[in-house]
């Protein structure tokens, strides 16, 4: 079977790194999760109090920042590392990280480092991708591009439903709020904005089921591939 880069961009708390993990699980792919690449990023400059608006402090410390994916085999699932410490349940869980996270990902120094990681994860193809400029900066010869959006109001509930599972507190009009935030900054922003690539295939799953997008981005999928079902 011949391999591809998948790359899935679109809005924070649409479901990209949902539909990311099941596509790479069912095609045996490599999933990179780059959010949680930039809110582990993120989570080193507030536990060590660096000025994330100060640019030379920023790359001095990204010297000793080191992000990888290890699985954990007691759920088979993927869980982020910072300096070699699982720190996947405090990005998922910390407000402070939410509240920058999108500050950090504007910081073109930050970008570039990333992004230079991200482009060598795909050297050998066999993988998806999630981000905010997956399909335009990281992998714009990507074989397949989605985009992937929903209402506002429809994705502040769902993020505010998983908090909730989470236990932590807060109010739908704080969730709206910060998605609000984050989205302007993600669109607007000088380096790499948020943004449909041209070729990408726009998916709205504002009235989708996590089941009914999966099973369309795999026709899609396997279309690209050549394995679509007559």
């Amino acid at each position: 079977m011949n391999k591809i880069i998948i790359a899935i961009d679109g809005y924070s708390s649409c479901g990209k790194s949902t539909l990311a993990k099941h596509v790479a699980k069912a095609l045996n792919y490599r999933f990179i999760d780059t959010g949680a690449m930039y809110r582990a990023v993120t989570l080193y400059m507030l536990n060590h109090q660096i000025d994330i608006y100060n640019t030379d402090a920023v790359m001095d410390a990204l010297k000793n920042i080191s992000v990888s994916f290890q699985i954990n085999p007691e759920n088979n699932t993927q869980e982020t590392y910072l300096n070699n410490e699982n720190v996947e349940n405090e990005l998922r869980t910390n407000s402070r990280i939410a509240s920058i996270v999108s500050d950090v990902s504007a910081n073109s120094v930050v970008r570039r480092f990333l992004v230079k990681q991200q482009q060598y994860m795909g050297i050998e193809k066999a993988i998806v991708m999630d981000g905010r400029d997956i399909g335009t900066v990281v992998f714009p010869t990507a074989e397949l591009k989605l985009f992937i959006t929903a209402d506002p109001q429809i994705r502040a509930q769902r993020r505010f439903d998983e908090l909730k599972e989470k236990g932590q507190t807060t109010t739908i009009e704080e969730v709206l709020a910060n998605l609000k935030k984050r989205d302007h900054i993600d669109s607007t922003r000088a380096d790499s904005p948020l943004k449909k690539a041209d070729d990408a295939i726009e998916i709205n799953n504002s009235n989708m089921t996590r089941e009914e997008q999966f099973e369309f981005a795999m026709e899609l999928v396997k279309k690209k591939l050549g394995t679509a079902s007559e």
